[in-house]
């Protein structure tokens, strides 16, 4: 019986109507060949749209209620203190710890450092501290050296001249190339997965090239897909008739107009009250705070008996709720709401792992990207960036139509693993 395998490759952050127009205007024309001759869908990313997050939920199958990872950061259990999940704090197994997924090979995954054992070969993606660490078998190590392999573009250069970040960019993109490369042949693998992050770090810094034609960047913007394309175009002429193929995102993007500081905003309307101000940390919080925030728009009641300084009785916590949902409701920019949809964590989570979970998750309307830094001393501002995530497009593309009843007319990224069995005829 000949041996079904699975390819996936994720263009982080890259957006539904993003890909779907480079397909058609022929910037990525392997992948026009893959949309005409499968099934494009646009599929939902994580609450709140992170990759820390999205990709969890991408390679476990499972929501953050279930896998445990709410953001990049999150708070010591009874502190203020910030830590940063990493793959050890995942609590649901990814796709290639099950037995019948067979010998692996998982390129530039996000948060899937430090590196874990497995059948087959890990290089972990962004934020991956050091390449000893992100890389199992360690035996790899050497020729990902040899080859300046990089586990994430060098962001700090687009704040100092974006033709060093887009060099940087490039680099990186064909060290991730020679990588590929390399383990496809040397490695027998069942499941090859394969993501560019570069993607994303090109839309945040110059989306706005891509929407104006006549930005001197616009050429470099598309040119950066053109090669992404290419390198999709190959594994699509390597892999087998009978072999599965899926392009997907984790989230997607658009114009960012203003960044919104929602914890200046809670101490404008006294929800937040501080120590030491302006404050530099959480700890400098008061003990008459009510609420507070962390990236992007996650909202925490100060329970009693949950954090050091808690203020909030448990059965207060509902109508500290409501009133924070009409003060944030009430919150807009230049005349615009920015407030989306607000959900309570009931609403979005379920699993074992739900009372860690943010009280409040803000979804903000297009434009705008909540930041929940502490030390703002203003409630809008905006950076370099000119690109954000968004939630409802990123995308959903299988090579062919091999059951369409596999694929859901509106994915998540939570179904990706459950659509793959479906398609390997595991389940």
């Amino acid at each position: 019986m000949t041996k079904r395998r699975a390819v996936i490759i994720g263009l982080d952050g890259m957006p539904f109507g993003l890909i779907r127009d480079c397909a058609a205007n022929g910037t990525m024309p392997n992948t026009r060949q893959l949309v005409e001759g499968g099934i494009l869908r646009q599929m939902a990313s994580s609450t709140p749209e992170i990759s820390s997050v999205a990709w969890s939920s991408i390679i476990t199958g499972a929501n953050p209620g279930q896998h445990g990872i709410f953001g990049f950061t999150d708070l010591a259990p009874g502190t203020y203190r910030l830590i940063f999940p990493n793959f050890g704090s995942l609590k649901a197994p990814p796709f290639w710890a099950r037995k019948d997924s067979g010998r692996s090979v998982v390129l530039n995954v996000p948060s899937t450092f430090p590196a874990q054992p497995l059948n087959g070969v890990l290089v972990a993606g962004f934020v991956a501290l050091d390449l000893e660490r992100a890389t199992y078998p360690p035996s790899l190590v050497p020729w990902l050296r040899d080859v300046d392999y990089r586990v994430d573009v060098d962001s700090q250069a687009a704040h100092k001249s974006l033709d060093l970040f887009l060099r940087d960019l490039d680099r990186t993109l064909q060290a991730r190339i020679a990588a590929y490369r390399y383990l496809w042949e040397k490695e027998d693998w069942d499941t090859f997965m394969l993501v560019f992050t570069g993607t994303d770090r090109l839309a945040h810094f110059l989306w706005d090239a891509y929407e104006d034609e006549e930005h001197s960047y616009h050429i470099a913007f598309l040119n950066h897909l053109y090669q992404v394309d290419q390198v999709i175009g190959e594994v699509a002429q390597r892999v087998k008739d009978e072999d599965v193929l899926i392009l997907l995102s984790d989230h997607g993007f658009e114009a960012l107009e203003s960044d919104i500081y929602v914890n200046f905003f809670l101490r404008e309307q006294d929800f937040l009250k501080v120590e030491r101000d302006p404050p530099q940390r959480l700890q400098d919080m008061a003990e008459e705070t009510l609420v507070f925030a962390l990236d992007p728009g996650r909202m925490y009641v100060n329970i009693k008996g949950r954090y050091p300084r808690g203020s909030v009785h448990p059965s207060d916590r509902e109508f500290v709720l409501n009133d924070l949902a009409d003060a944030l409701h009430s919150l807009e920019f230049n005349g615009r709401k920015v407030v989306r949809r607000l959900y309570r964590r009931e609403e979005l989570y379920e699993g074992p792992w739900l009372d860690q979970a943010p009280d409040l998750v803000m979804l903000a309307n297009e434009g705008f990207n909540l930041r929940g830094s502490v030390k703002a001393r203003q409630l809008y501002g905006k950076g370099a960036f000119t690109g954000k995530h968004s939630q409802a497009d990123a995308f959903l593309l299988v090579r062919e139509e091999l059951d369409q009843e596999a694929i859901p007319d509106c994915p998540c990224v939570s179904d990706v693993v459950s659509i793959m069995d479906r398609l390997l005829g595991r389940s």
